[in-house]
């Protein structure tokens, strides 16, 4: 359960996480703003309380893992590492230009806090069903945590890995999928339905629940009740709106890769205040 002055200050991360990606992809001018809003608030909850992580030791053996398996996201968790303390939010301003540390798309070999390479969409799952598995035959205690795309959800290696952590029971993996119901062609439903997800993923043998993504509070209930179960993985099902807390971009159907210029940027923090 969060206290009041929890909430208060992961709410304040999560703000800051939206204005750092918003401006980060605004000096660039041009980005998966999209879906890098709509897990801000998941990503505040995990960096800000939940995980288990050194920003002066990022390759601690005794820290919990996030594959961010859409990968293209990959602006919103650089902000969060940045405001976390692993590199300088000046960094930031590097986003894809030559010789960066932080490319569009996740990179463990050269972002200080990525735990796995990820963008190949569909593939991040089985990547942190490796990681568990792994931490499990080291005796590590450790969670690894994933966030996967709707619109990936409908490639079939992550059904794959599903059965996978089902049949090794790795009970030290927390997934959630980032339903934001768009995809890069337009909806989800519209391309391809997901159908009953829930239903899905329940099939598969894995502990779900399905949560408002930007609701602090039920996600970190969720959270809680995930690391409770024994000999399942578990998947929460974020129910979120691609563009969140940007106007000009919130819900639009075109928002997975956007042009936009830094004073529309501006704009956009000064909205969020």
């Amino acid at each position: 359960m969060l206290t009041s002055s929890q909430l208060q200050s992961l709410t304040a991360l999560a703000k800051e996480i939206r204005k750092q990606t918003l401006y980060t992809i605004g000096n660039l001018g041009v980005g998966h703003i999209g879906g890098a809003l709509s897990i801000a608030d998941v990503l505040a909850l995990l960096y800000g309380k939940v995980m288990h992580i050194d920003p002066a030791n990022p390759d601690w053996q005794g820290r919990d893992l996030l594959v961010l398996s859409k990968g293209h996201a990959g602006p919103a968790l650089y902000a969060t590492l940045a405001l976390q303390g692993f590199f300088p939010l000046a960094e930031l301003t590097s986003l894809n230009q030559g010789g960066t540390n932080l490319p569009s798309h996740c990179d463990r070999t050269k972002t200080k806090g990525i735990d796995m390479t990820t963008g190949s969409l569909g593939q991040g799952l089985s990547a942190a069903c490796g990681l568990a598995y792994g931490r499990r035959l080291d005796h590590n205690p450790v969670y690894t945590y994933a966030i996967i795309g709707d619109g990936e959800t409908q490639e079939g290696q992550n059904w794959e890995a599903a059965m996978f952590a089902a049949q090794y029971k790795l009970d030290h993996l927390i997934a959630f999928t980032d339903y934001n119901k768009l995809q890069i062609d337009g909806y989800t439903d519209q391309i391809m339905s997901l159908g009953d997800l829930e239903g899905k993923w329940n099939s598969f043998g894995w502990f779900t629940q399905r949560v408002d993504g930007h609701d602090l509070v039920a996600m970190d209930e969720a959270v809680a009740n995930a690391q409770s179960q024994t000999g399942k993985p578990s998947m929460i099902i974020l129910d979120t709106i691609k563009g969140k807390g940007a106007s000009f971009c919130e819900a639009l159907p075109t928002n997975h890769n956007m042009t936009f210029d830094l004073e529309t940027a501006k704009a956009a923090i000064a909205e969020l205040g």
